[in-house]
């Protein structure tokens, strides 16, 4: 079955409804420039309130590698740092603290060739727009996430992903897990509870075929 991640968490009430529609990732952002940034002693509040079983991420883009181990200590609960910016395999493969996801923005094949030499948990692969980095609501050639496969890193889709979209984007990508921000919201940094809900019952049907 395909796993389901979803991101920005900003809020208690939207946590709450992702984990009741059975997401099994909550991502929270860290990264101030994001309209989805969340402070990181609210998300303490929250990630202390979820289930042990669904498992917590802390998003960061280009932060320093001692900053994000300091707020993984502070935190505690976080299972992986998602790495979203342009951070080298030297950073990625010797942080402590929690599993590690590299993203990487997908323009074309260079894209997935430049995931060589990343000895990570997990890659997510996610839309390129110049200069910004995730929440781009935008999808890329989903055939090409399948090319990723070669380095043997489960892999997570992303990029513009929502109910409408997503059995498609199984089909044709074939992820470990699938990913979605701005495609289950009412506004940024707002998630709507009935996308979110259609969301995962969308990948359930494309992900048990």
């Amino acid at each position: 079955m395909v796993k389901v991640k979803i991101c920005g968490i900003t809020n208690l009430d939207d946590a709450i409804a992702a984990v009741e529609a059975g997401a099994d990732f909550l991502g929270f952002i860290f990264y101030k420039n994001s309209p989805r940034y969340i402070d990181p002693q609210k998300a303490k509040d929250i990630i202390q309130k979820m289930p042990q079983s669904v498992k917590k991420v802390a998003v960061f883009v280009n932060e320093k590698k001692e900053a994000v181990e300091d707020i993984l200590k502070e935190l505690k609960g976080i299972d992986y740092v998602q790495l979203h910016g342009d951070e080298p395999p030297q950073y990625c493969n010797n942080l402590k603290g929690a599993k590690v996801i590299k993203a990487v923005r997908v323009k074309n094949r260079d894209s997935i060739a430049s995931l060589e030499g990343y000895g990570v948990d997990l890659f997510l692969l996610d839309a390129h727009r110049k200069d910004l980095y995730g929440g781009t609501g935008e999808t890329f050639d989903w055939d090409l996430a399948k090319e990723a496969k070669i380095y043997n890193v489960p892999i997570i889709l992303s990029g513009g992903l929502n109910p409408a979209n997503v059995e498609d984007a199984i089909k044709k990508a074939e992820p470990y897990a699938v990913d979605a921000a701005s495609g289950v919201e009412s506004s940024p940094g707002r998630k709507d509870k009935d996308l979110i809900k259609s969301f995962i019952e969308k990948v359930k049907i494309g992900g048990a075929r």
